[in-house]
């Protein structure tokens, strides 16, 4: 896929995924999943206070009258509640509503009542960019601070899998680093990025092209690889982009959404059902096509 658009039309064909919308009295969250369910995207069940809810659809002229409530009487409530109905199969998506992302977080991975309790829990972002010829992803730029090599591995998973689910079959993916020689002293990330690349060269990470440390000109320009001497299957030609740390993924996914014009979406793998962690600064059209990327990994 090249655009944000062609991931809709594809999460359209694909049906209306059930979207559990946990504290759904949130304005920006509300109104996102009613112009899912518009566009063939989502079945909403709408989870929190149920007057809150229809008083603030009234508000925002929403009509609500085809969605399915259940009541819960705080967020933490509606949290364990939207979990629940997609642990017992009656929900695809948990999404974010009048609730902190790390009360979501907990009770989705709490280990008896969550949802796939033991695995990883990773934020990929896809990008759609008109310097780049083809959506891409981005990882981790919202949860793991500062991953190790295991930490790592988890997340690449994560990445593959979301980047199968937008119909890529051999994902290449490019360990980030500020340059492309091993300097164990004084950035260990190179480090990981070798081991990972080895790794992955024995298909030990599965079907995919791995290669790293590369910076990001590499990553995403053949003309740039050709200019420092550098051969890679990866190089100019990246699916995904796998950041060494939160700190490097927030500020380049923000750089590309906030400065570059670019278009995305994003939301959290590692669970048994994708994750949609809305932010009342995200654009209308960013939350939208968050729920079309979480219909498309649900599957």
């Amino acid at each position: 896929m090249k655009t944000i658009a062609e991931m809709m039309e594809a999460a359209q064909k694909s049906g209306r995924k059930r979207i559990a919308l946990a504290a759904a009295q949130e304005a920006s969250a509300l109104a996102a999943v009613v112009e899912a369910w518009a566009r063939g995207l989502a079945e909403p069940i709408l989870i929190g206070d149920s007057a809150a809810i229809r008083n603030l659809g009234a508000k925002l002229g929403l009509d609500l009258g085809a969605f399915q409530f259940v009541e819960a009487k705080d967020p933490a409530a509606a949290a364990a509640e939207a979990v629940r109905l997609v642990r017992r199969g009656e929900a695809d998506v948990l999404m974010k509503g009048l609730v902190d992302s790390s009360a979501l977080l907990k009770a989705a991975f709490n280990k008896e009542t969550g949802l796939n309790a033991g695995t990883l829990a990773s934020h990929v972002a896809v990008i759609e960019t008109a310097g780049y010829h083809k959506l891409f992803l981005i990882t981790d730029a919202a949860i793991n601070i500062a991953p190790g090599l295991a930490d790592k591995l988890g997340i690449i998973a994560n990445a593959l899998r979301a980047a199968r689910a937008l119909g890529v079959e051999l994902p290449k993916v490019a360990l980030l680093a500020a340059v492309e020689k091993v300097n164990w002293e004084r950035m260990p990330c190179t480090v990981d990025a070798a081991v990972i690349s080895q790794m992955g060269r024995r298909g030990q990470l599965g079907p995919c092209l791995a290669d790293g440390p590369l910076a990001l000109d590499i990553a995403i320009s053949a003309q740039s690889a050709s200019i420092k001497n550098i051969e890679s299957e990866v190089a100019g030609d990246a699916d995904i982009l796998v950041v060494p740390d939160i700190e490097a993924g927030n500020i380049l996914y923000k750089c590309l959404i906030d400065l570059c014009a670019a278009k995305g979406a994003g939301i959290v793998m590692g669970a048994a059902a994708p994750i949609v962690l809305t932010s009342r600064s995200d654009s209308a059209e960013t939350m939208l096509a968050s729920i079309a990327f979480a219909a498309l990994a649900s599957r």
